[in-house]
């Protein structure tokens, strides 16, 4: 597919238009851009095009080449993002999915401005990727916020799964926002010259925007240490508990347990074992040490 821009806004072109064009944007399926032999050679792109692993640029003597690769949709081994060329007054994205055609057809239907460029275009289409992000970020930090209610009403029902799923999405988000920053920082130092001076204060922008997202991200992964922390003391106190009940058990069991040992070496010697009223005795005996336990443990509030 090939655009040009004109008259502020983004227009679909023919191929000999976007030949033309000194502002033009073109889109490619993989094979389509293997086909394209005559393009590349002009234009000297033997960049192999691969997989697409991150976001990052890629400066050469004669253009630049990019990727771009958006967290959280890679479900089935499926990669939801693009590579894109810049060339001089020319954009040419490689993109398997719908995601570059169809920022294009929002930015069209939105954006019209004076003098529109290439530079804003780009700009553009890279905020369109993030800018319904802190709508995210608040879902996961209210996610965060629900688990912290339940650990603190007790609840710790897969507890462990929904905040390792938290966790990997907000460590996703972050390394996003820190590749972004890194590629928009690359464009906006400019060093071959690509852009125009007045051009590259919104990749600039686009930078520090994307920085305050990656610090917003930052401030989730801290919360969310901060729930698992309160996670581990709610345990570890619940530990403790039951280890007290089992103290105090033993403790008390402890004096009845060396009770029956002693009277049960049944020597024959033993005035108890043919009194008459030995077996009552040693039974109040026994309530009384147990009576005496829970009044030490009552006292020193150990219950």
């Amino acid at each position: 597919m090939y655009f040009v821009i004109q008259d502020g806004t983004i227009e679909p072109a023919q191929e000999q238009e976007w030949l033309k064009s000194q502002s033009s944007i073109s889109v490619f399926s993989t094979k389509e851009w293997e086909e394209q032999v005559e393009f590349r050679n002009d234009y000297h792109l033997n960049q192999p095009f691969e997989q697409i692993h991150f976001c990052k640029i890629e400066i050469h003597a004669d253009y630049l080449f990019g990727t771009v690769r958006l967290p959280g949709h890679n479900k089935a081994g499926y990669i939801y993002g693009f590579a894109f060329y810049i060339l001089p007054g020319c954009i040419a994205f490689i993109d398997d999915t719908s995601l570059v055609t169809s920022g294009i057809a929002k930015l069209s239907d939105t954006k019209k401005r004076r003098e529109y460029s290439l530079e804003k275009f780009l700009y553009d289409l890279l905020i369109s990727f993030v800018e319904n992000d802190l709508r995210e970020l608040d879902r996961l930090e209210h996610s965060l916020t629900i688990l912290e209610e339940q650990i603190l009403a007790g609840h710790f029902d897969k507890f462990n799964q929904s905040m390792i799923a938290i966790k990997k999405e907000v460590s996703r988000r972050y390394r996003f926002y820190s590749q972004l920053a890194d590629l928009g920082e690359d464009l906006s130092e400019n060093e071959i010259d690509f852009f125009g001076r007045d051009e590259i204060a919104t990749f600039r922008l686009f930078s520090e925007r994307v920085s305050r997202l990656q610090s917003e991200a930052q401030v989730l992964r801290e919360y969310a240490m901060q729930v698992q922390d309160i996670y581990q003391s709610e345990i570890s106190i619940r530990q403790n508990e039951v280890m007290k009940v089992l103290t105090l058990v033993t403790t008390i069991f402890l004096p009845l347990t060396l009770l029956v040992g002693w009277y049960g070496m049944n020597f024959v010697s033993m005035p108890e074992i043919t009194w008459k009223y030995g077996y009552l005795f040693v039974a109040i005996l026994a309530v009384c040490i147990i009576a005496f336990c829970i009044w030490i443990f009552k006292h020193k509030k150990l219950m």
